[in-house]
C-alpha cells in the first residue's frame, strides 16, 4: 500500500477521534470543523495564453463556491519565463478580493501538468482552462498513454472560450 495513503488514513482516523472528544463535550461546531475539507479550483494556464476572460472566471468561481485558486503556470520546455505580466495583476485582483491563492510554476506539457496536480491535490474541484489548444502544446506522449490518463481525470474540465463572442 502507498505510504502516503496510509498517512492520508491515519489522519482521518486521528481527525475522528478528535471530532469525537470534541462532540463528547458539546462542542459540536468544532467537531464539525475538523471535518471540513478544503475547496479548491485549479486554473491551468499556458505561458503566453492567458485571458483576462478565463482568469475572471477562476476568480468568479471560487468567490462563489468559497474555495482556494491554485494557479498552474505552465511555460515551454527550456524557457526561463518566470510569469505573465497578466497574472501578476491577477494576483493583486485575488488578494483585494480575499481569495487564497498559490501560484504554481511549472514546464512542458500542460495535459501532464494538470493530472500530476490533481493526482497530488485531492482536494480540488475542477480545473479551468482557456482553451483546449493550449492542452497539447509541448506534449510529446502521442501514444495512448496520456489520452487514457486524460480521460480518467480526477474532476471536471471547464474550458473558457471566445466562441460564444464571435
Amino acid at each position: 500500500m502507498d505510504p502516503n495513503k496510509i498517512k492520508r488514513m491515519m489522519k482521518q482516523v486521528e481527525d475522528a477521534m478528535a471530532a469525537v472528544t470534541f462532540a463528547e463535550e458539546g462542542e459540536a461546531e468544532a467537531a464539525m470543523s475538523l471535518f471540513k475539507r478544503e475547496r479548491r479550483v485549479l486554473l491551468a494556464l499556458k505561458e503566453g495564453h492567458t485571458d483576462a476572460k478565463t482568469l475572471r472566471y477562476a476568480l468568479n468561481a471560487s468567490l462563489r463556491i468559497n474555495a482556494s485558486l491554485d494557479i498552474l503556470y505552465v511555460t515551454a520546455p527550456g524557457s526561463n519565463s518566470t510569469a505573465d505580466p497578466l497574472t501578476e495583476d491577477f494576483s493583486a485582483e485575488l488578494k483585494k478580493a480575499g481569495v487564497r491563492y498559490e501560484v504554481i510554476t511549472r514546464s512542458g506539457c500542460m495535459k501532464q501538468e494538470i493530472i500530476d496536480q490533481t493526482n497530488s491535490r485531492h482536494d480540488v474541484l475542477f480545473v479551468v482552462v482557456e482553451s483546449p489548444a493550449s492542452l497539447d502544446a509541448d506534449c510529446k506522449k502521442k501514444d495512448g498513454v496520456l489520452t487514457e490518463l486524460w480521460k480518467n481525470l480526477r474532476c471536471p474540465l471547464v474550458v473558457v472560450s471566445d466562441a460564444a463572442e464571435a
